[in-house]
């Protein structure tokens, strides 16, 4: 499993959105990709703009075995050829350092991505297949175990 390598600050915010998500987000049929938002499930809006789920995706860059680390321009030949297809609208790629302790204790870093995706809260079973087809191809691709996923409501205006 790839695990999440995130500094002490960024987990913290990370812990405190899920937390957000799972008392005020969409139920949990949403949250694992079953049933789309509804008007029944949807967050109060509060300021300008509609309801979106914004999906943000972690991507580590170190592998198994040895193997040296994914090198940035054949990430960015994943996105433009895998993700970008897919979300044509808009992305936003953040690069990172992350850390995450391993099974035998250690504490592993490696620069990482956090891809993040808007798109209106009504088209999530339209974009839920393409960000599970990515999350797979990323770890099949790279013999990784996971790729880390949050969906957040988020109020949005372009």
């Amino acid at each position: 499993m790839l695990h999440i390598r995130l500094s002490t600050p960024v987990a913290a915010a990370l812990v405190a959105v899920a937390l957000l998500f799972v008392t005020q987000g969409p139920t949990s049929d949403v949250a694992y990709g079953t049933a789309a938002p509804s008007a029944s499930t949807s967050r109060p809006t509060q300021g300008h703009g509609s309801p979106y789920i914004a999906t943000h995706l972690y991507f580590g860059s170190g592998r198994h075995g040895g193997q040296p680390p994914i090198p940035d321009d054949e990430f960015m030949k994943f996105v433009a050829d895998v993700i970008t297809p897919r979300f044509p609208s808009g992305l936003t790629i953040q690069e990172g350092r992350g850390q995450w302790r391993a099974k035998d204790g250690n504490i592993n870093r490696e620069r990482s991505y956090e891809l993040t995706v808007l798109y209106p809260a009504g088209e999530f079973r339209v974009h839920d297949p393409a960000i599970e087809y990515i999350r797979h191809l990323y770890c099949t691709k790279y013999a990784l175990e996971s790729v880390g996923r949050a969906d957040v409501w988020a109020q949005a205006s372009f």
